[in-house]
C-alpha cells in the first residue's frame, strides 16, 4: 500500500488532539507543584532568616565584649550612629548596623538584610543615661544600676509606648537591652494591622507571637541577664 504524505504524519507523530491532551496533563501537573515549590521557598527563607538572627545577636554579644558596649542602631548607611556610640540617634527606629559589626549578608548600602531584601532592624535601649552604648557606661552605671527598657509583648492590643498590656509582657521586668526583627516578606509596606505597625513606630515596645495571615515578623530578643553575665565571663564588667 502506498502511503500519503498526510497519512504519514498521521501514523509516525502525535495528532492535535493528543498533543493538547498532553499539554493539558503538563499544565495541571505544574499548577499542583507550583503551591507546593513557592511554601517549600518560604519555609527555607524564614528558616535562614532566622539564622540570620541567631547569628546577628551573637555579634552583638561578640561586638560588646571587645569594646564593652553595644553599638548603636544604623540609620543612613550601615555604620552605626553615630560613630563611636553614646547617644543613639535611632535607638528605637533604625537598622543593624552590619558594617560596625562585620556581617556580610548586605545590601550595596551595607546594611544586613534578610531573604526578602528588607534591611533588619535594630533597636537599643537608652536607659540609664544611655549606659549601654556610651563609652565605659555599663561598667560606669554599675551592674545594679543597669535596667534595660526594652518591652515586647504578645499583642497590640493594649499597648502603649512604653507598657505592654497586662499579662501581655514577653520580656522580664524592666525590660532588655536589645530587639531584632525582620518585617518579613511584606516589609514595612504590607499589612497595616496593629500588631505589625507596633514594631515600627519608633518607641521601645514590640510585638511578637506566632505567624499570621497579618503578622509575618520574626523578633528576637537579647536578654539582659545573658549579656551581663558573657561580658562579666570576658572580663568586660566586674
Amino acid at each position: 500500500m502506498k502511503h500519503t504524505p498526510s497519512t504519514l504524519c498521521l501514523t509516525k507523530g502525535f495528532s492535535l488532539v493528543e498533543m493538547a491532551m498532553v499539554l493539558a496533563i503538563i499544565t495541571l501537573l505544574l499548577g499542583g507543584l507550583l503551591p507546593t515549590l513557592s511554601a517549600q521557598m518560604e519555609a527555607q527563607r524564614i528558616k535562614e532568616t532566622r539564622k540570620q538572627l541567631d547569628e546577628i545577636q551573637q555579634a552583638l554579644i561578640g561586638y560588646a565584649i571587645i569594646n564593652g558596649r553595644l553599638p548603636c542602631p544604623a540609620y543612613s548607611a550601615g555604620e552605626e550612629d553615630p560613630v563611636g556610640g553614646g547617644n543613639c540617634n535611632h535607638a528605637y527606629d533604625g537598622f543593624v548596623p552590619a558594617a560596625t559589626l562585620g556581617l556580610t549578608t548586605t545590601d550595596s548600602n551595607g546594611f544586613a538584610v534578610d531573604p526578602w531584601g528588607n534591611r533588619f532592624r535594630y533597636a537599643v535601649t537608652s536607659s540609664n543615661a544611655n549606659a549601654f552604648t556610651k563609652p565605659n557606661g555599663m561598667s560606669t552605671a554599675g551592674l545594679s544600676a543597669l535596667a534595660p527598657n526594652l518591652l515586647v509583648c504578645s499583642t497590640a492590643t493594649g499597648i502603649s509606648g512604653s507598657s505592654c498590656a497586662v499579662g501581655t509582657a514577653l520580656t522580664s521586668s524592666p525590660g532588655v537591652p536589645v530587639v531584632i526583627f525582620s518585617t518579613g516578606k511584606n516589609g514595612v509596606t504590607g499589612s497595616p494591622m496593629p500588631d505589625e505597625q507596633a514594631n515600627t513606630d519608633g518607641n521601645r515596645t514590640f510585638v511578637s507571637h506566632t505567624p499570621t495571615p497579618d503578622f509575618d515578623d520574626q523578633v528576637v530578643w537579647l536578654s539582659g541577664n545573658i549579656l551581663l553575665n558573657r561580658m562579666v565571663a570576658a572580663g568586660k564588667l566586674p
